[in-house]
């Protein structure tokens, strides 16, 4: 007797990435919440109180908080619709392929939407 492969995971395994992904978002926002606190005081120090860094220096400080603040507001995005997958029972399914990523890749990368192989081969 030939089994069907399975064409998404099960709601136990859905709640599991649930969990898991809402455990990562709430770290993401906390890292968010800790960018934008650093651009506020880099910017702050700008109005009256001089900075002990130099302009250059500055300005580089600044960039890259704000690179790294966007980089937060992304992945939190990509969890977000991860969430939106899961509710759908849409999670975990390969947008390439149609079939399901492995687990292992998804508790790595929750807001993954390739398998490994396609991945590689995009």
């Amino acid at each position: 007797m030939q089994t069907k492969p399975q064409t998404r995971y099960s709601d136990p395994e859905l709640a599991e990435f649930r969990a898991l992904i809402v455990g990562k978002l709430a770290e993401a926002n906390k890292q968010l919440a800790f960018y934008v606190d650093q651009l506020t005081e880099q910017t702050d120090s700008d109005d009256g109180k001089k900075n002990e860094l130099d302009d250059g220096t500055h300005t580089s400080v600044v960039e890259e908080l704000q690179n790294q603040a966007n980089r937060q507001r992304k992945l939190i995005q990509h969890l977000e619709y991860a969430l939106i997958r899961v509710d759908n029972k849409a999670y975990g399914i390969c947008r390439a392929t149609g079939l399901l990523i492995a687990k292992e890749r998804l508790r790595l990368v929750p807001h993954a939407t390739l398998s490994i192989a396609a991945k590689k081969s995009h």
